[in-house]
């Protein structure tokens, strides 16, 4: 069941070569006559390359068959990291190839989405936003506590990330897994 390169919308996953892919970025240019032409950045789902592709008029595409499915995540010793199937109790490793920066918004005993393609995990999806413990932070200079100013605090993974000076050790702040952004202090 192909689908048309106009239906492709960001965040779809398809089908290119036998390799499944996620739109990441999409325009569209209508060519009067001609047709459309549709430009595409797409990451690889199994080894996370991401490429520029550009699909002309009439060309289908076909959908993948990526299923996803809520694994904890165990533990890991440097380059493989170990998952546990929370229905079958089945425990699988993934490269920390694929994990990649990823790695620094997850820890030990948390649920996240393994994705699976062929009968076999080529990802794993964090949520939107995770809450890490604040390990360590620099005190504010007195007198400099304007919302607007920023400082490094380094976090229960090891990921460092910019927070405002009112946060403080053992915060637990939410922090968003695509842009390692702070979005705020958890309120107790």
């Amino acid at each position: 069941m192909a689908f048309g390169i106009t239906d492709l919308k960001k965040g779809q996953i398809f089908q290119l070569d036998g390799e499944p892919y996620r739109v990441i970025e999409y325009s569209q240019k209508v060519m009067g006559r001609g047709g459309s032409i549709v430009n595409v950045k797409i990451k690889s789902l199994v080894d996370g390359k991401v490429l520029a592709k550009t699909f002309k008029g009439n060309e289908s595409i076909e959908p993948a068959d990526v299923a996803n499915q809520t694994v904890q995540y165990l533990y890991s010793d440097g380059d493989v990291y170990y998952f546990m199937n929370n229905d079958t109790f089945e425990q699988f490793e993934i490269p920390s190839e694929i994990i990649g920066d990823q790695s620094g918004y997850i820890k030990e005993g948390d649920n996240v989405q393994a994705q699976l393609f062929d009968g076999r995990v080529i990802n794993v999806e964090l949520p939107k936003n995770v809450y890490l413990e604040v390990t360590y932070t620099e005190g504010v200079v007195k007198g400099d506590t304007t919302s607007s100013v920023l400082k490094d605090a380094t976090l229960e993974t090891g990921i460092v990330v910019k927070v405002p000076a009112f946060i403080n050790q053992g915060d637990v702040i939410s922090v968003d897994t695509t842009s390692g952004a702070y979005r705020e202090r958890k309120k107790d």
